[in-house]
């Protein structure tokens, strides 16, 4: 397996500092979500700061931003970087693409499957010459005049997309170069439905795995720190609270505990929401272990399932240590 981190920062002025760090500690790739910053300027700081890692935003949503425009951002990315850029796109729910960004709303998994298609047809264009005619569900594109067109750029642009339920994995497998594992999973959720999902996807296509990356970000636990159990509890709480994750809390016979979250969560009671994850759930979700075990832990606990893998934390150059025993130990 291959070990990334997850890039979180306060200010873009970080950016490079972290993503050499990780460079130099011997990582593979560096992740940068969507939540408190855009993902793609971020990228584009690391891509002009490195020179051998990859790089990839770890998700980008697909809903908020046009597939063209989406196409322009990951060619320039994929030129910046040489070839080192991923582009990973996921849908959010609802609540935060209408109500937060003011974007309409549609059925998630036809949306990105079309996303994904119209962004390929774009670069086919680009590269072709051809006229640039792309017609899906929802999504039109038929002009592309040369003065529009970037220069040219040899670099393969994986796409990577992101889901919890078997429609976004299905999607996955159909169109995606690779698959984003959202965090609040388990090992026996991964197996039993996500990679089944993804197979059934790439057989409607008869498209062979080949390169695709199943993509895991991890929730790890000191073992007898409440700090670290207290922040994975709150993280779980969080996640199981949503109505669209309950596929998985469902999985192992706790729908209850997503019901009883959501309704903390929608009358504000956010301090008692991490009292409801027991021992078991968190066990179930995280691993838990002392900081030098987390490595063989990781590779025990994702051996057959993942390829890419990373810590579900902030990556700091104080754990220099950590990764380098994470790295040595999942490569093993």
């Amino acid at each position: 397996m291959k070990v990334d981190a997850q890039i979180m920062y306060g200010t873009l002025h970080e950016v490079p500092h972290l993503v050499q760090a990780a460079e130099a500690w011997g990582l593979d790739g560096v992740w940068f979500s969507e939540t408190t910053h855009d993902p793609f300027l971020a990228a584009a700081l690391a891509a002009q700061s490195t020179s051998r890692i990859a790089i990839g935003t770890g998700i980008a949503l697909a809903f908020t931003r046009s597939p063209t425009l989406l196409a322009y951002l990951a060619w320039d990315l994929a030129a910046l970087s040489r070839g080192r850029f991923m582009l990973g796109l996921g849908t959010q729910v609802r609540a935060h693409i209408v109500r937060r960004f003011g974007m309409p709303w549609a059925p998630p998994a036809p949306r990105l499957r079309t996303t994904v298609q119209a962004v390929r047809a774009v670069w086919d264009a680009w590269r072709s010459g051809a006229p640039l005619d792309f017609r899906g569900q929802d999504i039109t594109l038929s002009l592309m005049t040369p003065f529009f067109a970037p220069p040219p750029q040899p670099h393969a642009i994986p796409i990577l997309t992101a889901g919890v339920n078997p429609p976004l994995c299905r999607v996955a497998g159909e169109v995606a170069d690779g698959f984003h594992v959202h965090p609040f999973h388990t090992p026996a959720y991964l197996r039993d439905v996500v990679l089944p999902a993804i197979t059934r996807g790439r057989e409607k296509t008869q498209r062979t795995f080949g390169a695709f990356e199943i993509v895991v970000s991890a929730l790890t636990v000191i073992e007898g720190t409440e700090v670290s159990a207290g922040a994975a509890r709150r993280a779980l709480a969080f996640y199981a609270s949503t109505p669209s994750y309950r596929g998985v809390l469902a999985h192992h016979g706790w729908e209850d505990l997503g019901q009883r979250l959501s309704v903390l969560a929608s009358r504000g009671r956010w301090a008692e929401m991490s009292t409801l994850i027991t021992d078991d759930v968190l066990h179930a979700f995280a691993v838990v272990a002392p900081p030098e075990e987390f490595g063989r832990k990781l590779r025990e606990r994702y051996r057959g399932l993942a390829d890419r893998i990373s810590i579900y934390e902030p990556f700091a150059p104080s754990q220099a240590a950590l990764y380098r025993t994470l790295i040595a130990a999942v490569r093993t």
